[in-house]
């Protein structure tokens, strides 16, 4: 199973070609336009199921399959955390909860990025299990940025998932601490000397164990289309 976390910069219908050449069964895409404005090109393979949110129809969080895969959005889903997704995921080999995530609700005084994150997995403390469990996507967020005193920061948000067998994929493959990557996910204005990790895959335990590979797209590959790089996951399932 192969899951793609991408934040796309908008204008996806555009871009779709560039993640399916990777053959994803699940694609989960930042700042995606709304279904009815993807006009894919006639060479782009069209997705078996989609979900989508999002309050601007130019610029919500899409979830994609190109496989088997069926999502529905649990009606548990809180709109206050807005881009933060519980979705149940069937039809593929494997059944499993997916939280497809976009960290970014400028609404929130309490802080729009991470501590969205955070407020979520305490409110759906029930449905993230120890297994059959995965978290993805633009958390907007690292551990560089931590301010030690704030409840909600990153590494409290890391420490908390930990708790219940839940870590991130790149940093298990790659052997990474928190805030210290090697693999940029982000670009501040794609300026290559302004370099961030700032998406994710958190996985529990069962997936961990059967983690293949992750990769992150190149700077090079992919400025041209967004500010961010792809995250691409595959477990031996």
């Amino acid at each position: 199973m192969k899951l793609i976390a991408w934040n796309c910069n908008m204008a996806f219908r555009k871009k779709a070609q560039y993640i399916q050449a990777f053959n994803p069964d699940i694609a989960v895409i930042s700042e995606c336009e709304n279904p009815e404005k993807l006009k894919f090109s006639d060479d782009t393979k069209l997705p078996s199921d989609i979900l989508w949110y999002g309050a601007n129809l130019n610029k919500g969080i899409g979830v994609f399959s190109f496989g088997d895969y069926k999502f529905q959005l649990l009606e548990c889903h809180n709109q206050a955390f807005k881009n933060i997704l519980p979705i149940a995921v069937t039809g593929g080999k494997i059944d499993f909860t997916l939280f497809a995530i976009w960290a970014n609700n400028p609404t929130d005084k309490d802080g729009a990025y991470v501590t969205q994150i955070w407020k979520a997995i305490n409110y759906y403390e029930d449905l993230i299990k120890e297994t059959k469990t995965i978290l993805i996507g633009d958390f907007n967020s690292n551990a560089i940025w931590d301010k030690p005193r704030r409840e909600g920061n990153h590494t409290t948000v890391v420490n908390k998932l930990a708790e219940k067998n839940i870590f991130s994929t790149y940093h298990k493959y790659f052997n990474q601490i928190q805030g210290k990557e090697e693999h940029p996910t982000w670009y501040l204005y794609r300026h290559e000397n302004k370099p961030y990790h700032l998406d994710y895959c958190f996985a529990s335990n069962d997936f961990i164990e059967v983690l293949e590979s992750v990769e992150v797209g190149s700077y090079k590959d992919w400025t041209l289309y967004s500010d961010h790089k792809p995250l691409i996951i595959k477990f031996n399932i």
